[in-house]
């Protein structure tokens, strides 16, 4: 297994990701996320320690680029709101069936959903108080992480916070084992693709910018940082 984790797999394509893929095992992939992203991604420390400080000052404004089923941005919303906080969340992701099924969510307060790609944002001139990504790294070469980064530059008016798998043979074996109660859907296939695609920290830190950090997470994530002075 080391082996085969010892070069990331840049070649390797998630099902999710084929434009014909069975819809029904695809939108439960997008419901079954939920429980992977509240219990393995590290979203609750982030926000107590990245965002919470930052909404105590008042009102905030967050982009999720690659949002996907919108279960991130409906939690940190969520989060926001039971503290007591005002949130503004828009989520984008260039693949509209991902849109849609995050325009078909229950609403929930201060959020919105949107198919587009950061580029779009960016020639809009938007901004946002705050920029995150989840899971959306490893899907890409090192040119477009360079493209990613870039925008979020452009976008983030305080942080940006782009949170990812982290490769091992650990993460490779316990997820292996974690993910098998996960049916009809894509979550096991390609849960242990994404971890052959994804960058050790050294391989995020080869190929960042000046100003970004690689910052260790929970668990096997790592979150690739930008902080305005």
């Amino acid at each position: 297994m080391g082996f085969l984790l010892r070069e990331r797999a840049s070649t390797a394509v998630e099902l999710m990701d084929l434009p014909d893929c069975d819809p029904h095992r695809l939108n439960n992939t997008y419901r079954q996320f939920a429980v992977i992203n509240r219990t393995l991604s590290g979203w609750r420390r982030l926000y107590v320690r990245e965002l919470r400080p930052l909404l105590a000052e008042g009102p905030a404004s967050l982009l999720d680029i690659g949002s996907g089923g919108g279960d991130v941005a409906v939690m940190l919303a969520r989060w926001a709101l039971r503290d007591g906080f005002t949130l503004y969340i828009t989520g984008i992701d260039p693949d509209p069936r991902a849109a849609s099924f995050a325009q078909k969510r229950p609403p929930v307060h201060g959020v919105q959903f949107r198919a587009a790609h950061s580029a779009d944002l960016v020639d809009e001139g938007r901004s946002y108080d705050v920029v995150i990504s989840n899971h959306v790294l490893h899907h890409l070469a090192e040119d477009e992480v360079q493209q990613l980064l870039e925008h979020s530059e452009a976008l983030a008016g305080r942080k940006a916070l782009h949170n990812d798998l982290r490769r091992s043979p650990a993460a490779f074996a316990l997820f292996s084992v974690a993910a098998l109660p996960f049916r009809d859907s894509f979550i096991r296939t390609d849960g242990l693709t994404s971890i052959r695609r994804s960058y050790t920290p050294e391989e995020l830190r080869a190929i960042a910018p000046a100003g970004w950090s690689v910052e260790r997470s929970t668990g096997f994530h790592q979150v690739l940082s930008f902080r305005r002075n």
